[in-house]
């Protein structure tokens, strides 16, 4: 999971980040280039610790997963930063007005701080903190999944990302029913609430609800 979701994190973002320069690509925001490279180093971190305990190296794990845990609440900042930089910049997401578009990443970023501060608190649990910290890495790839091409598949961006969503948690329902024969605790609630957040996010913004608080933040915020 950890290589496949690092893979569909380069291909959502290689055309505007990665293959731009990363550091030197043309971003409109110079916030943009910390958030990016903070969030990059969060799969790098992901891709290690996975494979630091795949080669039974805990307590490397453990004592690289003490700085790995500083990098969320940063990320948490930069993220919703971000989310309001593109609603002041008037950034859609395929045809969806700027308030709607905030969704996707406003309430991304929120359910990322739900599951990795449970992905923390049973750090001692590793049956759940694992199976936690897939799944707040999950809710961050939903931004990749958003920039696949999905209308060359025929498919509308906003249904592809879904989709695309979709499959990542069934895979790791799948990697239950093949290795425990039942769903993991944590998987039971994870993983319909992670989907539903995703799924869900582009309904909740077109709410009047919504929009009025979107235009609360674009004039506190600016």
């Amino acid at each position: 999971m950890a290589i496949l979701l690092c893979v569909v994190v380069i291909i959502g973002f290689s055309p505007t980040y990665f293959a731009a320069g990363m550091m030197r690509a043309p971003l409109p925001s110079p916030i943009l280039h910390v958030h990016g490279a903070a969030f990059t180093l969060w799969m790098i971190l992901f891709l290690v610790q996975s494979a630091l305990i795949s080669v039974r190296r805990v307590a490397w794990h453990k004592s690289l997963g003490i700085f790995a845990f500083c990098l969320p609440p940063i990320m948490i900042v930069l993220g919703y930063i971000a989310a309001i930089d593109a609603l002041h910049r008037g950034v859609k997401i395929g045809p969806l007005d700027p308030a709607v578009s905030l969704s996707i990443p406003l309430l991304g970023i929120t359910w990322f701080t739900v599951l990795i501060f449970e992905a923390w608190r049973t750090r001692r649990t590793p049956a759940s903190h694992k199976r936690l910290i897939v799944f707040a890495t999950i809710a961050l790839s939903d931004a990749a999944l958003g920039r696949f091409p999905w209308d060359k598949m025929g498919m509308s961006p906003a249904a592809g990302a879904v989709t695309g969503l979709g499959i990542l948690i069934l895979l790791m329902i799948a990697y239950d029913l093949v290795a425990l024969h039942r769903l993991h605790r944590s998987t039971m609630w994870a993983a319909p609430l992670t989907f539903a957040v995703g799924a869900f996010a582009v309904p909740i913004g077109m709410t009047s609800g919504w929009h009025a608080f979107a235009a609360f933040l674009a004039r506190t915020f600016y």
